[in-house]
């Protein structure tokens, strides 16, 4: 399972390709799909946007783990992987956007995605204990892994991170061109599909 792990963690940018894939294959989508799917996928990058404001361009590691400091501020302090969850939510969205063999893509996705993070994260935790000790514990101890808080966490210390909304949007352009590019083929196929053919 570790090796798994290590694995899933070095291409976890890839692993969305075999769904967006069958979205495109299997695409079904509609005027409502469009309206329902689309405000999930802003809202999930925007929560992606968020953290890589908060965390910096350490986030793009793929090869393994780093980290300067311990973020625990911004959406860090209501849930441990804020961009995973942003990730799970976009994925979503674009199940529902294209209602591809639906529900049933959409919810292997989401159960997929779940276990794949689910790994990931066991590796990025043994090395953030590795690194920051005690002051990951209590953070751990506080703050979930998937599912938010309702307060942010406070570690009663100065540790707050100043967010960097104009790094974080140069760090996050590619995902941003990347869900433009897919929702753009989307919509290619969707005129295709009702107005073309």
């Amino acid at each position: 399972m570790k090796e798994l792990a290590a694995f899933l963690f070095k291409i976890r940018s890839y692993t969305p390709i075999p769904f967006l894939l069958l979205m495109f294959i299997f695409y079904s989508g509609n005027m409502e799909s469009w309206l329902v799917g689309i405000p999930i996928i802003i809202f999930g990058e925007f929560i992606r946007f968020w953290g890589v404001a908060n965390a910096g361009c350490l986030t793009r590691t793929t090869n393994q783990p780093k980290a300067k400091i311990l973020v625990t501020s911004g959406p860090f302090g209501y849930v441990r992987n804020p961009l995973y969850i942003g990730n799970i939510i976009v994925y979503t969205g674009f199940g529902i956007l294209s209602y591809a063999l639906f529900p049933y893509l959409a919810v292997i996705a989401f159960f997929w995605f779940i276990f794949q993070y689910w790994l990931i994260i066991s590796i990025e935790e043994k090395f953030l204990e590795s690194k920051f000790g005690l002051e990951y514990e209590q953070y751990k101890e506080n703050v979930n892994r998937l599912w938010p808080r309702f307060t942010p966490y406070n570690s009663g210390g100065d540790q707050a991170t100043k967010p960097n909304y104009k790094k974080g949007l140069r760090s996050e352009l590619r995902t941003i061109q990347a869900l433009v590019s897919v929702t753009l083929i989307t919509a290619i196929i969707h005129w295709v599909k009702y107005f073309v053919g």
